[in-house]
């Protein structure tokens, strides 16, 4: 796929993190640097009112501690919305994954289950086919899980192929190190990572202008999540689609 290409199909995905029931940003992932911007609903609603095509969510406790904590605020996100969603957050199990595609989740973001349980991916995907995105969340390069506080002893590139022969529908990769931070993006993993798989790579973490959503778009990634930069006003959801259709 030429750049052109990748430009004319990427995407921007706001982000729906909750944490005690409200949604939050964090700086690398620390619990106690959260900001908090309110109800996850109302949250959603802006977005898609602003152009939204999908929502990424997430239950921050859930990653954290291992079980879905925010669900009741999930669930109501998704039945007020009538995009494509895909979730993140606490869910560890294939047989729990199957229950939120089969309430109206569109796609389940799998970290450390994944990690652990390789073929989980293959399990969900062979009833709930380009349904599983695998989370790849990095720090100083290694893969890390249990809300980014356990490293794996793997890089994204190593792990990343093995979920594609697995069934997976695509990637999330998170670069700890500048997420949340607004100082922009670090291209050359996702470029690393998007070289070493066929299947979509979607990056999150660190973008602070609309100049880093171009970057990575231009380093091969099929989407950008976007979460501080949006909430804090930087540039405008539109702003951002318009920057990469032009």
């Amino acid at each position: 796929m030429n750049a052109d290409d990748t430009a004319a199909e990427f995407e921007v995905i706001p982000a729906v993190d909750v944490q005690d029931g409200e949604v939050v940003q964090l700086v690398q992932g620390e619990r106690g640097t959260e900001k908090t911007y309110g109800d996850p609903v109302e949250a959603a609603r802006r977005w898609i009112d602003a152009g939204a095509e999908t929502l990424h969510l997430v239950d921050l406790d859930g990653a954290f501690e291992g079980e879905r904590a925010n669900a009741d605020a999930i669930e109501a996100v998704i039945d007020a919305v009538d995009v494509p969603t895909q979730l993140g957050g606490g869910i560890r199990t294939a047989a729990e994954a199957i229950d939120l595609l089969d309430r109206g989740v569109d796609r389940v973001i799998l970290g450390t289950a994944a990690i652990e349980n390789p073929e989980i991916v293959a399990e969900i995907s062979d009833t709930h086919p380009d349904s599983v995105v695998v989370s790849l969340d990095a720090k100083d390069g290694e893969v890390v899980v249990e809300g980014w506080t356990e490293g794996a002893g793997v890089s994204p590139v190593e792990a990343a192929e093995r979920y594609a022969d697995l069934g997976a529908a695509g990637i999330l990769f998170t670069n700890v190190d500048v997420e949340g931070q607004l100082e922009g993006v670090a291209t050359d993993p996702v470029r690393d990572l998007v070289e070493a798989t066929e299947i979509p790579v979607i990056a999150s973490g660190g973008v602070a202008t609309i100049d880093d959503v171009r970057a990575l778009a231009d380093a091969g990634a099929a989407a950008a999540v976007v979460g501080s930069a949006l909430y804090e006003g930087r540039f405008t959801l539109a702003e951002a689609q318009a920057a990469i259709e032009a």
